[in-house]
């Protein structure tokens, strides 16, 4: 069973083969639409044509390094949109902007 906890590792699974054709698969699969979104009521969808600007990911629902024997498997992976992994894997915050001009009236 390969391991997918190095840097490395998972960036050789990200580009085998196998992995390009299962997320061409579930994009397909999904419509090319956000299933987040879909869920919580809004539908985000992609021009599923262009590859220059990629705003669809297939995700893994459960994570390759911990069950690296799921990594392939259809029923594992959902298409979300940039914004809904990363807030998944909480990569941001999402925070107000501060207002740079204070409320003061002069």
């Amino acid at each position: 069973m390969p391991e997918y906890k190095t840097k490395e590792q998972k960036k050789k699974f990200y580009k085998s083969g196998g992995w390009q054709w299962v997320r061409q698969e579930v994009l397909a699969r999904d419509n090319y639409e956000c299933q987040e979104c879909k869920r919580q009521g809004r539908v985000y969808t992609d021009n599923h044509d262009s590859d220059k600007h990629k705003r669809l990911d297939v995700d893994h629902i459960k994570e390759i390094y911990t069950h690296p024997e799921l990594a392939l498997v259809e029923s594992n992976l959902e298409t979300l949109c940039i914004r809904c992994h990363n807030k998944k894997h909480n990569r941001f915050r999402f925070m107000k902007k501060k207002n740079k001009w204070n409320d003061e009236r002069w």
